[in-house]
């Protein structure tokens, strides 16, 4: 019998989390600097192209001395990461492998490759290979890193509303009908760009920060100063694009994942109106409905009517948790019936398989045992989501200060500016963490939303084999992070090379 069928221990499924959640949260400390700093170097390059002018190749080429070192660490959290769905996971993999695997391999085949074959030419070819060639592939390199960013959140955005595949009870594998609903759900399509513009703003905000270190040592003026108007440009780009789907993605949460978006504003009873909660205490009339739907008065349920049954203003009603629970069991009953009938009694299979239709929408409930267990850790989510808009919000000021003075030409002198440009690095990097935390752990207690819960995904491992690698792990990573600082630190200090 497949192991997925029995749920493991409590303290197997919260140190499996555990070192998923520090691998993740890693990796994307890497992630977002690559896809930011890949925009900014092409953009450099291609003033190079245009003007001939070695001022701007210098330039490129130190921050494209940047992007290497976190580029090559990325690389190694990645593919741990990746392994981890086999090693810890394998539940999961078993039973959705046919979906979510084919965009991590086209990940692999592809944009990886891709991303790994250019970015040779990027760094070895400066005077080997043509300026316009050059360009092309420090252009691909970030095209490369882009895509691969395309089929990794395409395999996220399905774990958060899955399309496009059928539940086989033969195989007890979900199989994939149609590859062009995976691929591009309007849930794939909003994430991709959410993340990889968050990981713009990452990479200007950056490149905004070392440079306003140098003005404040008065050093490198001419670079430092032009670096800030290349990360100003990509930054307005991407705060603009960050709003614009942030605000589409809390319209998917409200459609697809009620529950995350109710844990994100603390929200216990909802309804038409509903308000957005500043922080405890404080409200804000009937804003919460227009972020959620675009309607003053539009319904949102709240915590306690996701889990107790509620009908909207329309009369659409949405049973309790009790209720899907209840079908869940009936469906997983169903299955194990047909699974032991199938090959000996054809009409008592043929009757469970009927029974299991009428219920397989339902069919992840039967894990969970009471209906608490469908409500994430709202204190978490709750404020990570009011870090991410309130860290958001402070560097879209930040962004507005630094255009205004660097258009009136007094950024170089104005010092507190130059350290609040210096803070804008780890406070972008918060506000990226944050919204995956409010992305992961709001979708809790669902490895993939509604069909398949956390503690029916992960394998049969024993508890100290996990907790080792976790520790392991952990101190494996932090050590590749403190190089990574140090390398930076050290090539951000000797400068760029203008002899």
């Amino acid at each position: 019998m497949i192991e997925f069928l029995s749920v493991q221990s409590t303290a197997l499924i919260d140190w499996s989390r555990a070192q998923f959640a520090l691998t993740a949260g890693y990796h994307w400390l890497f992630v977002p600097l690559t896809l930011g700093l890949a925009v900014v170097m092409a953009v450099m390059e291609t003033l190079y192209y245009v003007k001939k002018d070695e001022f701007w190749k210098r330039t490129a080429q130190f921050w494209m001395k940047l992007f290497g070192i976190n580029f090559a660490i990325g690389v190694a959290t990645g593919i741990i990461l990746e392994f981890e769905f086999g090693t810890n996971w394998s539940n999961y993999s078993w039973f959705v492998g046919d979906i979510f695997g084919a965009p991590l391999a086209i990940e692999g085949i592809l944009a990886f490759f891709m991303e790994a074959t250019f970015i040779a030419v990027m760094f070895f070819g400066w005077n080997k290979v043509s300026r316009g060639f050059h360009l092309a592939s420090t252009w691909l390199t970030g095209i490369g890193a882009t895509l691969s960013a395309w089929w990794i959140l395409v395999a996220n955005s399905w774990m958060q509303h899955p399309v496009g595949m059928e539940f086989n009870p033969e195989t007890v594998r979900n199989e994939m009908m149609d590859f062009f609903a995976v691929a591009f759900s309007p849930v794939a399509v909003v994430k991709f760009f959410h993340s990889v513009l968050s990981g713009w703003m990452t990479g200007a905000f950056f490149v905004i920060g070392v440079s306003c270190w140098y003005l404040l040592k008065r050093r490198e003026t001419k670079f430092a100063l032009e670096s800030i108007k290349v990360g100003i440009a990509v930054a307005i780009v991407a705060v603009i694009g960050v709003m614009v789907t942030g605000d589409t993605s809390g319209i998917q949460a409200a459609k697809y994942q009620p529950m995350k978006l109710a844990a994100a504003e603390g929200l216990e009873n909802g309804g038409p109106g509903a308000p957005f909660s500043v922080v405890p205490g404080i409200e804000v009339p009937k804003v919460l409905s227009i972020l959620a739907t675009h309607d003053i008065e539009g319904h949102v349920p709240g915590i306690n009517d996701l889990l107790y049954g509620y009908t909207t203003p329309d009369g659409e009603h949405h049973p309790s948790a009790e209720e899907k629970i209840k079908r869940g069991k009936e469906a997983l009953a169903a299955f194990k019936q047909f699974r032991a009938t199938m090959k000996t009694d054809p009409a008592t299979a043929a009757e469970a398989r009927k029974k299991l239709d009428e219920n397989v929408e339902f069919f992840g409930y039967g894990y969970l045992d009471k209906p608490e267990d469908l409500v994430p850790p709202v204190p978490i989510v709750y404020w990570a989501f009011r870090i991410m808009v309130g860290l958001g919000g402070a560097l879209a000021l930040l962004l507005a200060l630094l255009i205004w003075h660097q258009w009136k030409g007094t950024l170089a002198d104005k010092r507190w500016l130059l350290w609040l440009g210096i803070l804008g690095i780890p406070a972008v990097y918060l506000a990226g963490q944050a919204g995956w935390v409010v992305a992961e752990v709001g979708r809790q207690p669902w490895a993939i939303q509604d069909l398949l819960p956390v503690d029916a995904a992960i394998s049969s491992l024993s508890v100290a084999n996990v907790v080792t690698t976790f520790f392991i792990f952990l101190v494996l990573f932090t050590i590749l992070l403190i190089v990574e600082i140090r390398i930076m630190l050290k090539a951000i200090k000797k400068g760029p090379d203008f002899a």
